[in-house]
């Protein structure tokens, strides 16, 4: 069956490679045999890069797995899933999915192990709070076997982790063009370029109140024209929570304050449950 799949598409195009698709899994019984054919037709979808036949792809799989699938191949599907969020700019649910799999990949026919680590850790750096990437990048031995194989990549999760802002830019440096390479990346790369740059800029302020522009230029080994405009791009955008103040060369941050929402929030369901008490409490004297 695959050999007359891959000859289809071969010689005659993703068209015919799919109407074969088709006529094998009307002689397909087992739901197992069933979602090998959609995993052909994924492989197809991301040759020719057809995102509406991946997603469609997909669903189909989902299905066929809550009749009945095994977990090997719902764990290769997750793989897939992955790819497909990835190269649709959702890097949160691929960097999710891409870490459900570190530990059961399978999916060689897709990409080698070292490009799906790459992706795992490119995607969690834009995704996951600092807790979050140490426990589940940083330290997972899988990610560990592998990452030093690929250049640039351990030295910016590490810089990025440990706050060694002038190392993380140079390896960011280095490892731009591999990101400009990549089929699945390339389309997005002045997006992804951003999300990183807001990260990392984003971690930085954390730290501050005020700083100047002086101080964190010199932090990230840039001037502080760069640092200026890169900031001021942000900042107009959305992106970051701060403002220049132009004259005195200081950046004043206002940061969302998550523990005061809390607060808030928590005061506000403990007024809702008081006022349900009480109410109740009525009703019974009544």
């Amino acid at each position: 069956v695959s050999s007359r799949i891959a000859d289809a598409e071969e010689n005659l195009g993703q068209e015919k490679a799919l109407e074969q698709l088709k006529v094998t899994e009307t002689k397909t019984v087992a739901v197992g045999q069933k979602m090998d054919l959609v995993f052909h037709t994924l492989q197809l979808g991301f040759s020719y890069m057809d995102f509406n036949l991946i997603s469609k792809s997909i669903e189909k799989a989902k299905s066929l797995f809550e009749e009945g699938g095994d977990w090997e191949r719902n764990n290769r599907l997750k793989v897939y899933e992955g790819l497909f969020c990835m190269s649709t700019r959702n890097f949160e649910k691929a960097a999710n999915l891409f870490l459900d799999s570190v530990s059961t990949f399978t999916s060689y026919e897709i990409l080698p192990y070292d490009t799906f680590i790459f992706y795992t850790v490119v995607t969690s750096i834009v995704s996951l709070d600092r807790v979050s990437l140490k426990q589940k990048v940083v330290d997972a031995p899988e990610i560990l076997a592998v990452i030093g194989k690929i250049p640039y990549l351990s030295e910016l999760l590490n810089s990025l982790y440990e706050c060694q802002y002038k190392l993380f830019f140079s390896a960011f440096a280095g490892l731009t063009e591999h990101i400009k390479m990549d089929q699945y990346l390339q389309p997005h790369f002045r997006y992804y370029m951003r999300e990183v740059r807001t990260v990392v800029y984003s971690q930085f302020l954390e730290s501050y109140k005020s700083v100047t522009v002086e101080a964190m230029a010199e932090a990230f080994g840039v001037t502080v024209e760069f640092i200026d405009l890169e900031l001021s791009c942000l900042i107009a955008a959305g992106k970051l929570h701060c403002k220049i103040d132009k004259v005195a060369g200081v950046l004043e941050t206002n940061q969302p304050d998550a523990k005061n929402a809390l607060y808030q929030a928590t005061i506000k369901q403990g007024d809702l449950l008081l006022n349900r008490i009480q109410n109740l409490s009525r009703a019974i004297e009544v």
